[in-house]
């Protein structure tokens, strides 16, 4: 039985926290830990892989915490949810979970890899495959998939006063940021869980 003090938007808030603390603390191990560049060759699996690794196993935890955002934010909204704005919210957030775990399953295979064949895999044209395929998950699928879970996301706050207006003006803007910042920053991913916090820390707060 779940208690009444857990349900939503506490249970919202919860979730979104720990999402947000987990895929970011995942993204900047990963970021101080493998350079951005897709073409590198591999130097970073001769190092300490720790961080990498710790990362990995941080993902699946931020995945659960997100589909149990996804599910009592859903609840919450309840029948003012929008059909239209409903599908893209689900629908957009399942595929940038789908694509974080691939990405990810991409990266924990080459680390296999290498302490199977450490010599064979470096330079060779499985890893840059792989290194390339990972990039291409994280750095166009995934944060343009989370772009648009953020557009639908502050659009359904925006019609059901869920949370403050300004928290989708927010969510808009960053959203931009994501799908653009590429060009500019290796860092702008990290948009995608701050503007989840904030929208928790509000859920939290807003309590009805």
């Amino acid at each position: 039985m779940t208690r009444p003090s857990l349900k939503t938007p506490k249970a919202a808030a919860i979730a979104g926290v720990l999402f947000s603390v987990l895929l970011f603390t995942a993204f900047w191990l990963f970021r101080i830990s493998v350079p951005a560049d897709p073409l590198e060759p591999g130097a970073w699996l001769q190092a300490d892989v720790g961080r990498v690794t710790l990362a990995l196993n941080l993902v699946p935890f931020a995945g659960v915490a997100f589909l149990w955002f996804i599910g009592v934010l859903r609840d919450r909204l309840g029948e003012r949810e929008d059909r239209f704005f409903a599908t893209v919210f689900l629908g957009s957030g399942l595929l940038f979970l789908a694509m974080l775990f691939a990405a990810a399953a991409v990266i924990g295979a080459l680390i296999l890899s290498f302490g199977a064949a450490p010599q064979a895999l470096i330079n060779s044209a499985t890893f840059q495959f792989g290194r390339g395929l990972a990039y291409g998950l994280v750095n166009i699928y995934t944060v343009k998939t989370a772009a648009v879970f953020m557009i639908a996301t502050s659009t359904a706050v925006l019609h059901t006063d869920l949370a403050p207006r300004w928290v989708s003006f927010v969510g808009y803007v960053m959203a931009l940021y994501i799908v653009f910042g590429a060009y500019f920053s290796d860092w702008n991913f990290v948009a995608f869980p701050a503007w989840i916090m904030l929208l928790s820390v509000c859920l939290l707060w807003n309590r009805k």
